[in-house]
């Protein structure tokens, strides 16, 4: 019985398809154009400009955004687990009901940047220049660490990144 459930386990897993990036939205965004709800998985954005592009819903799991322009960004309800935003000048940038878990925003340009409803567990936001961000709060930054450099909206804290 036990390697009947092991076979059927495994053929259960190979009919699932893989949920890989779609090069096609991929160079879509690159190419200047909004891209809502896709499929950006692993996405190599880095050191471009993003600025204003609407990424809504958009799935950008271990995408890498290190120090590109994306201010007034639309990030909102997006899946950014593991996001590598290091350096990145994301101002008013819309991350609500975002799941940041386990990125970095290491020195991190997000004045008025939008965070409510984010999940921010893990997050590392060393060096961040976050003082306007809006929608913050205590409860969401418990999980997430930063250093004496990080500023934050007055009243929040983070704890120090091991």
């Amino acid at each position: 019985m036990r390697r009947l459930t092991l076979i059927v386990t495994a053929l259960a897993a190979l009919a699932v398809p893989a949920a890989a990036q779609n090069a096609g939205q991929i160079a879509h965004v690159k190419a200047g154009a909004a891209c809502p709800r896709c499929n950006l998985f692993q996405a190599d954005f880095g050191g471009l400009n993003l600025k204003g592009r609407n990424l809504a819903g958009a799935r950008l799991r271990q995408a890498d955004l290190s120090a590109a322009v994306a201010g007034h960004v639309r990030m909102s309800g997006s899946d950014l687990r593991d996001l590598n935003a290091y350096g990145a000048v994301m101002g008013s940038a819309d991350f609500a009901r975002s799941d940041l878990t386990n990125a970095t925003f290491v020195g991190a340009y997000l004045e008025g940047a939008n965070f409510a409803g984010a999940k921010l567990g893990g997050v590392n936001f060393s060096g961040a220049e976050m003082g306007r961000a809006r929608g913050l709060t205590q409860a969401q930054l418990a999980g997430a660490c930063g250093d004496p450099s990080t500023t934050l909206p007055r009243g929040l804290h983070l704890k120090p990144c091991a």
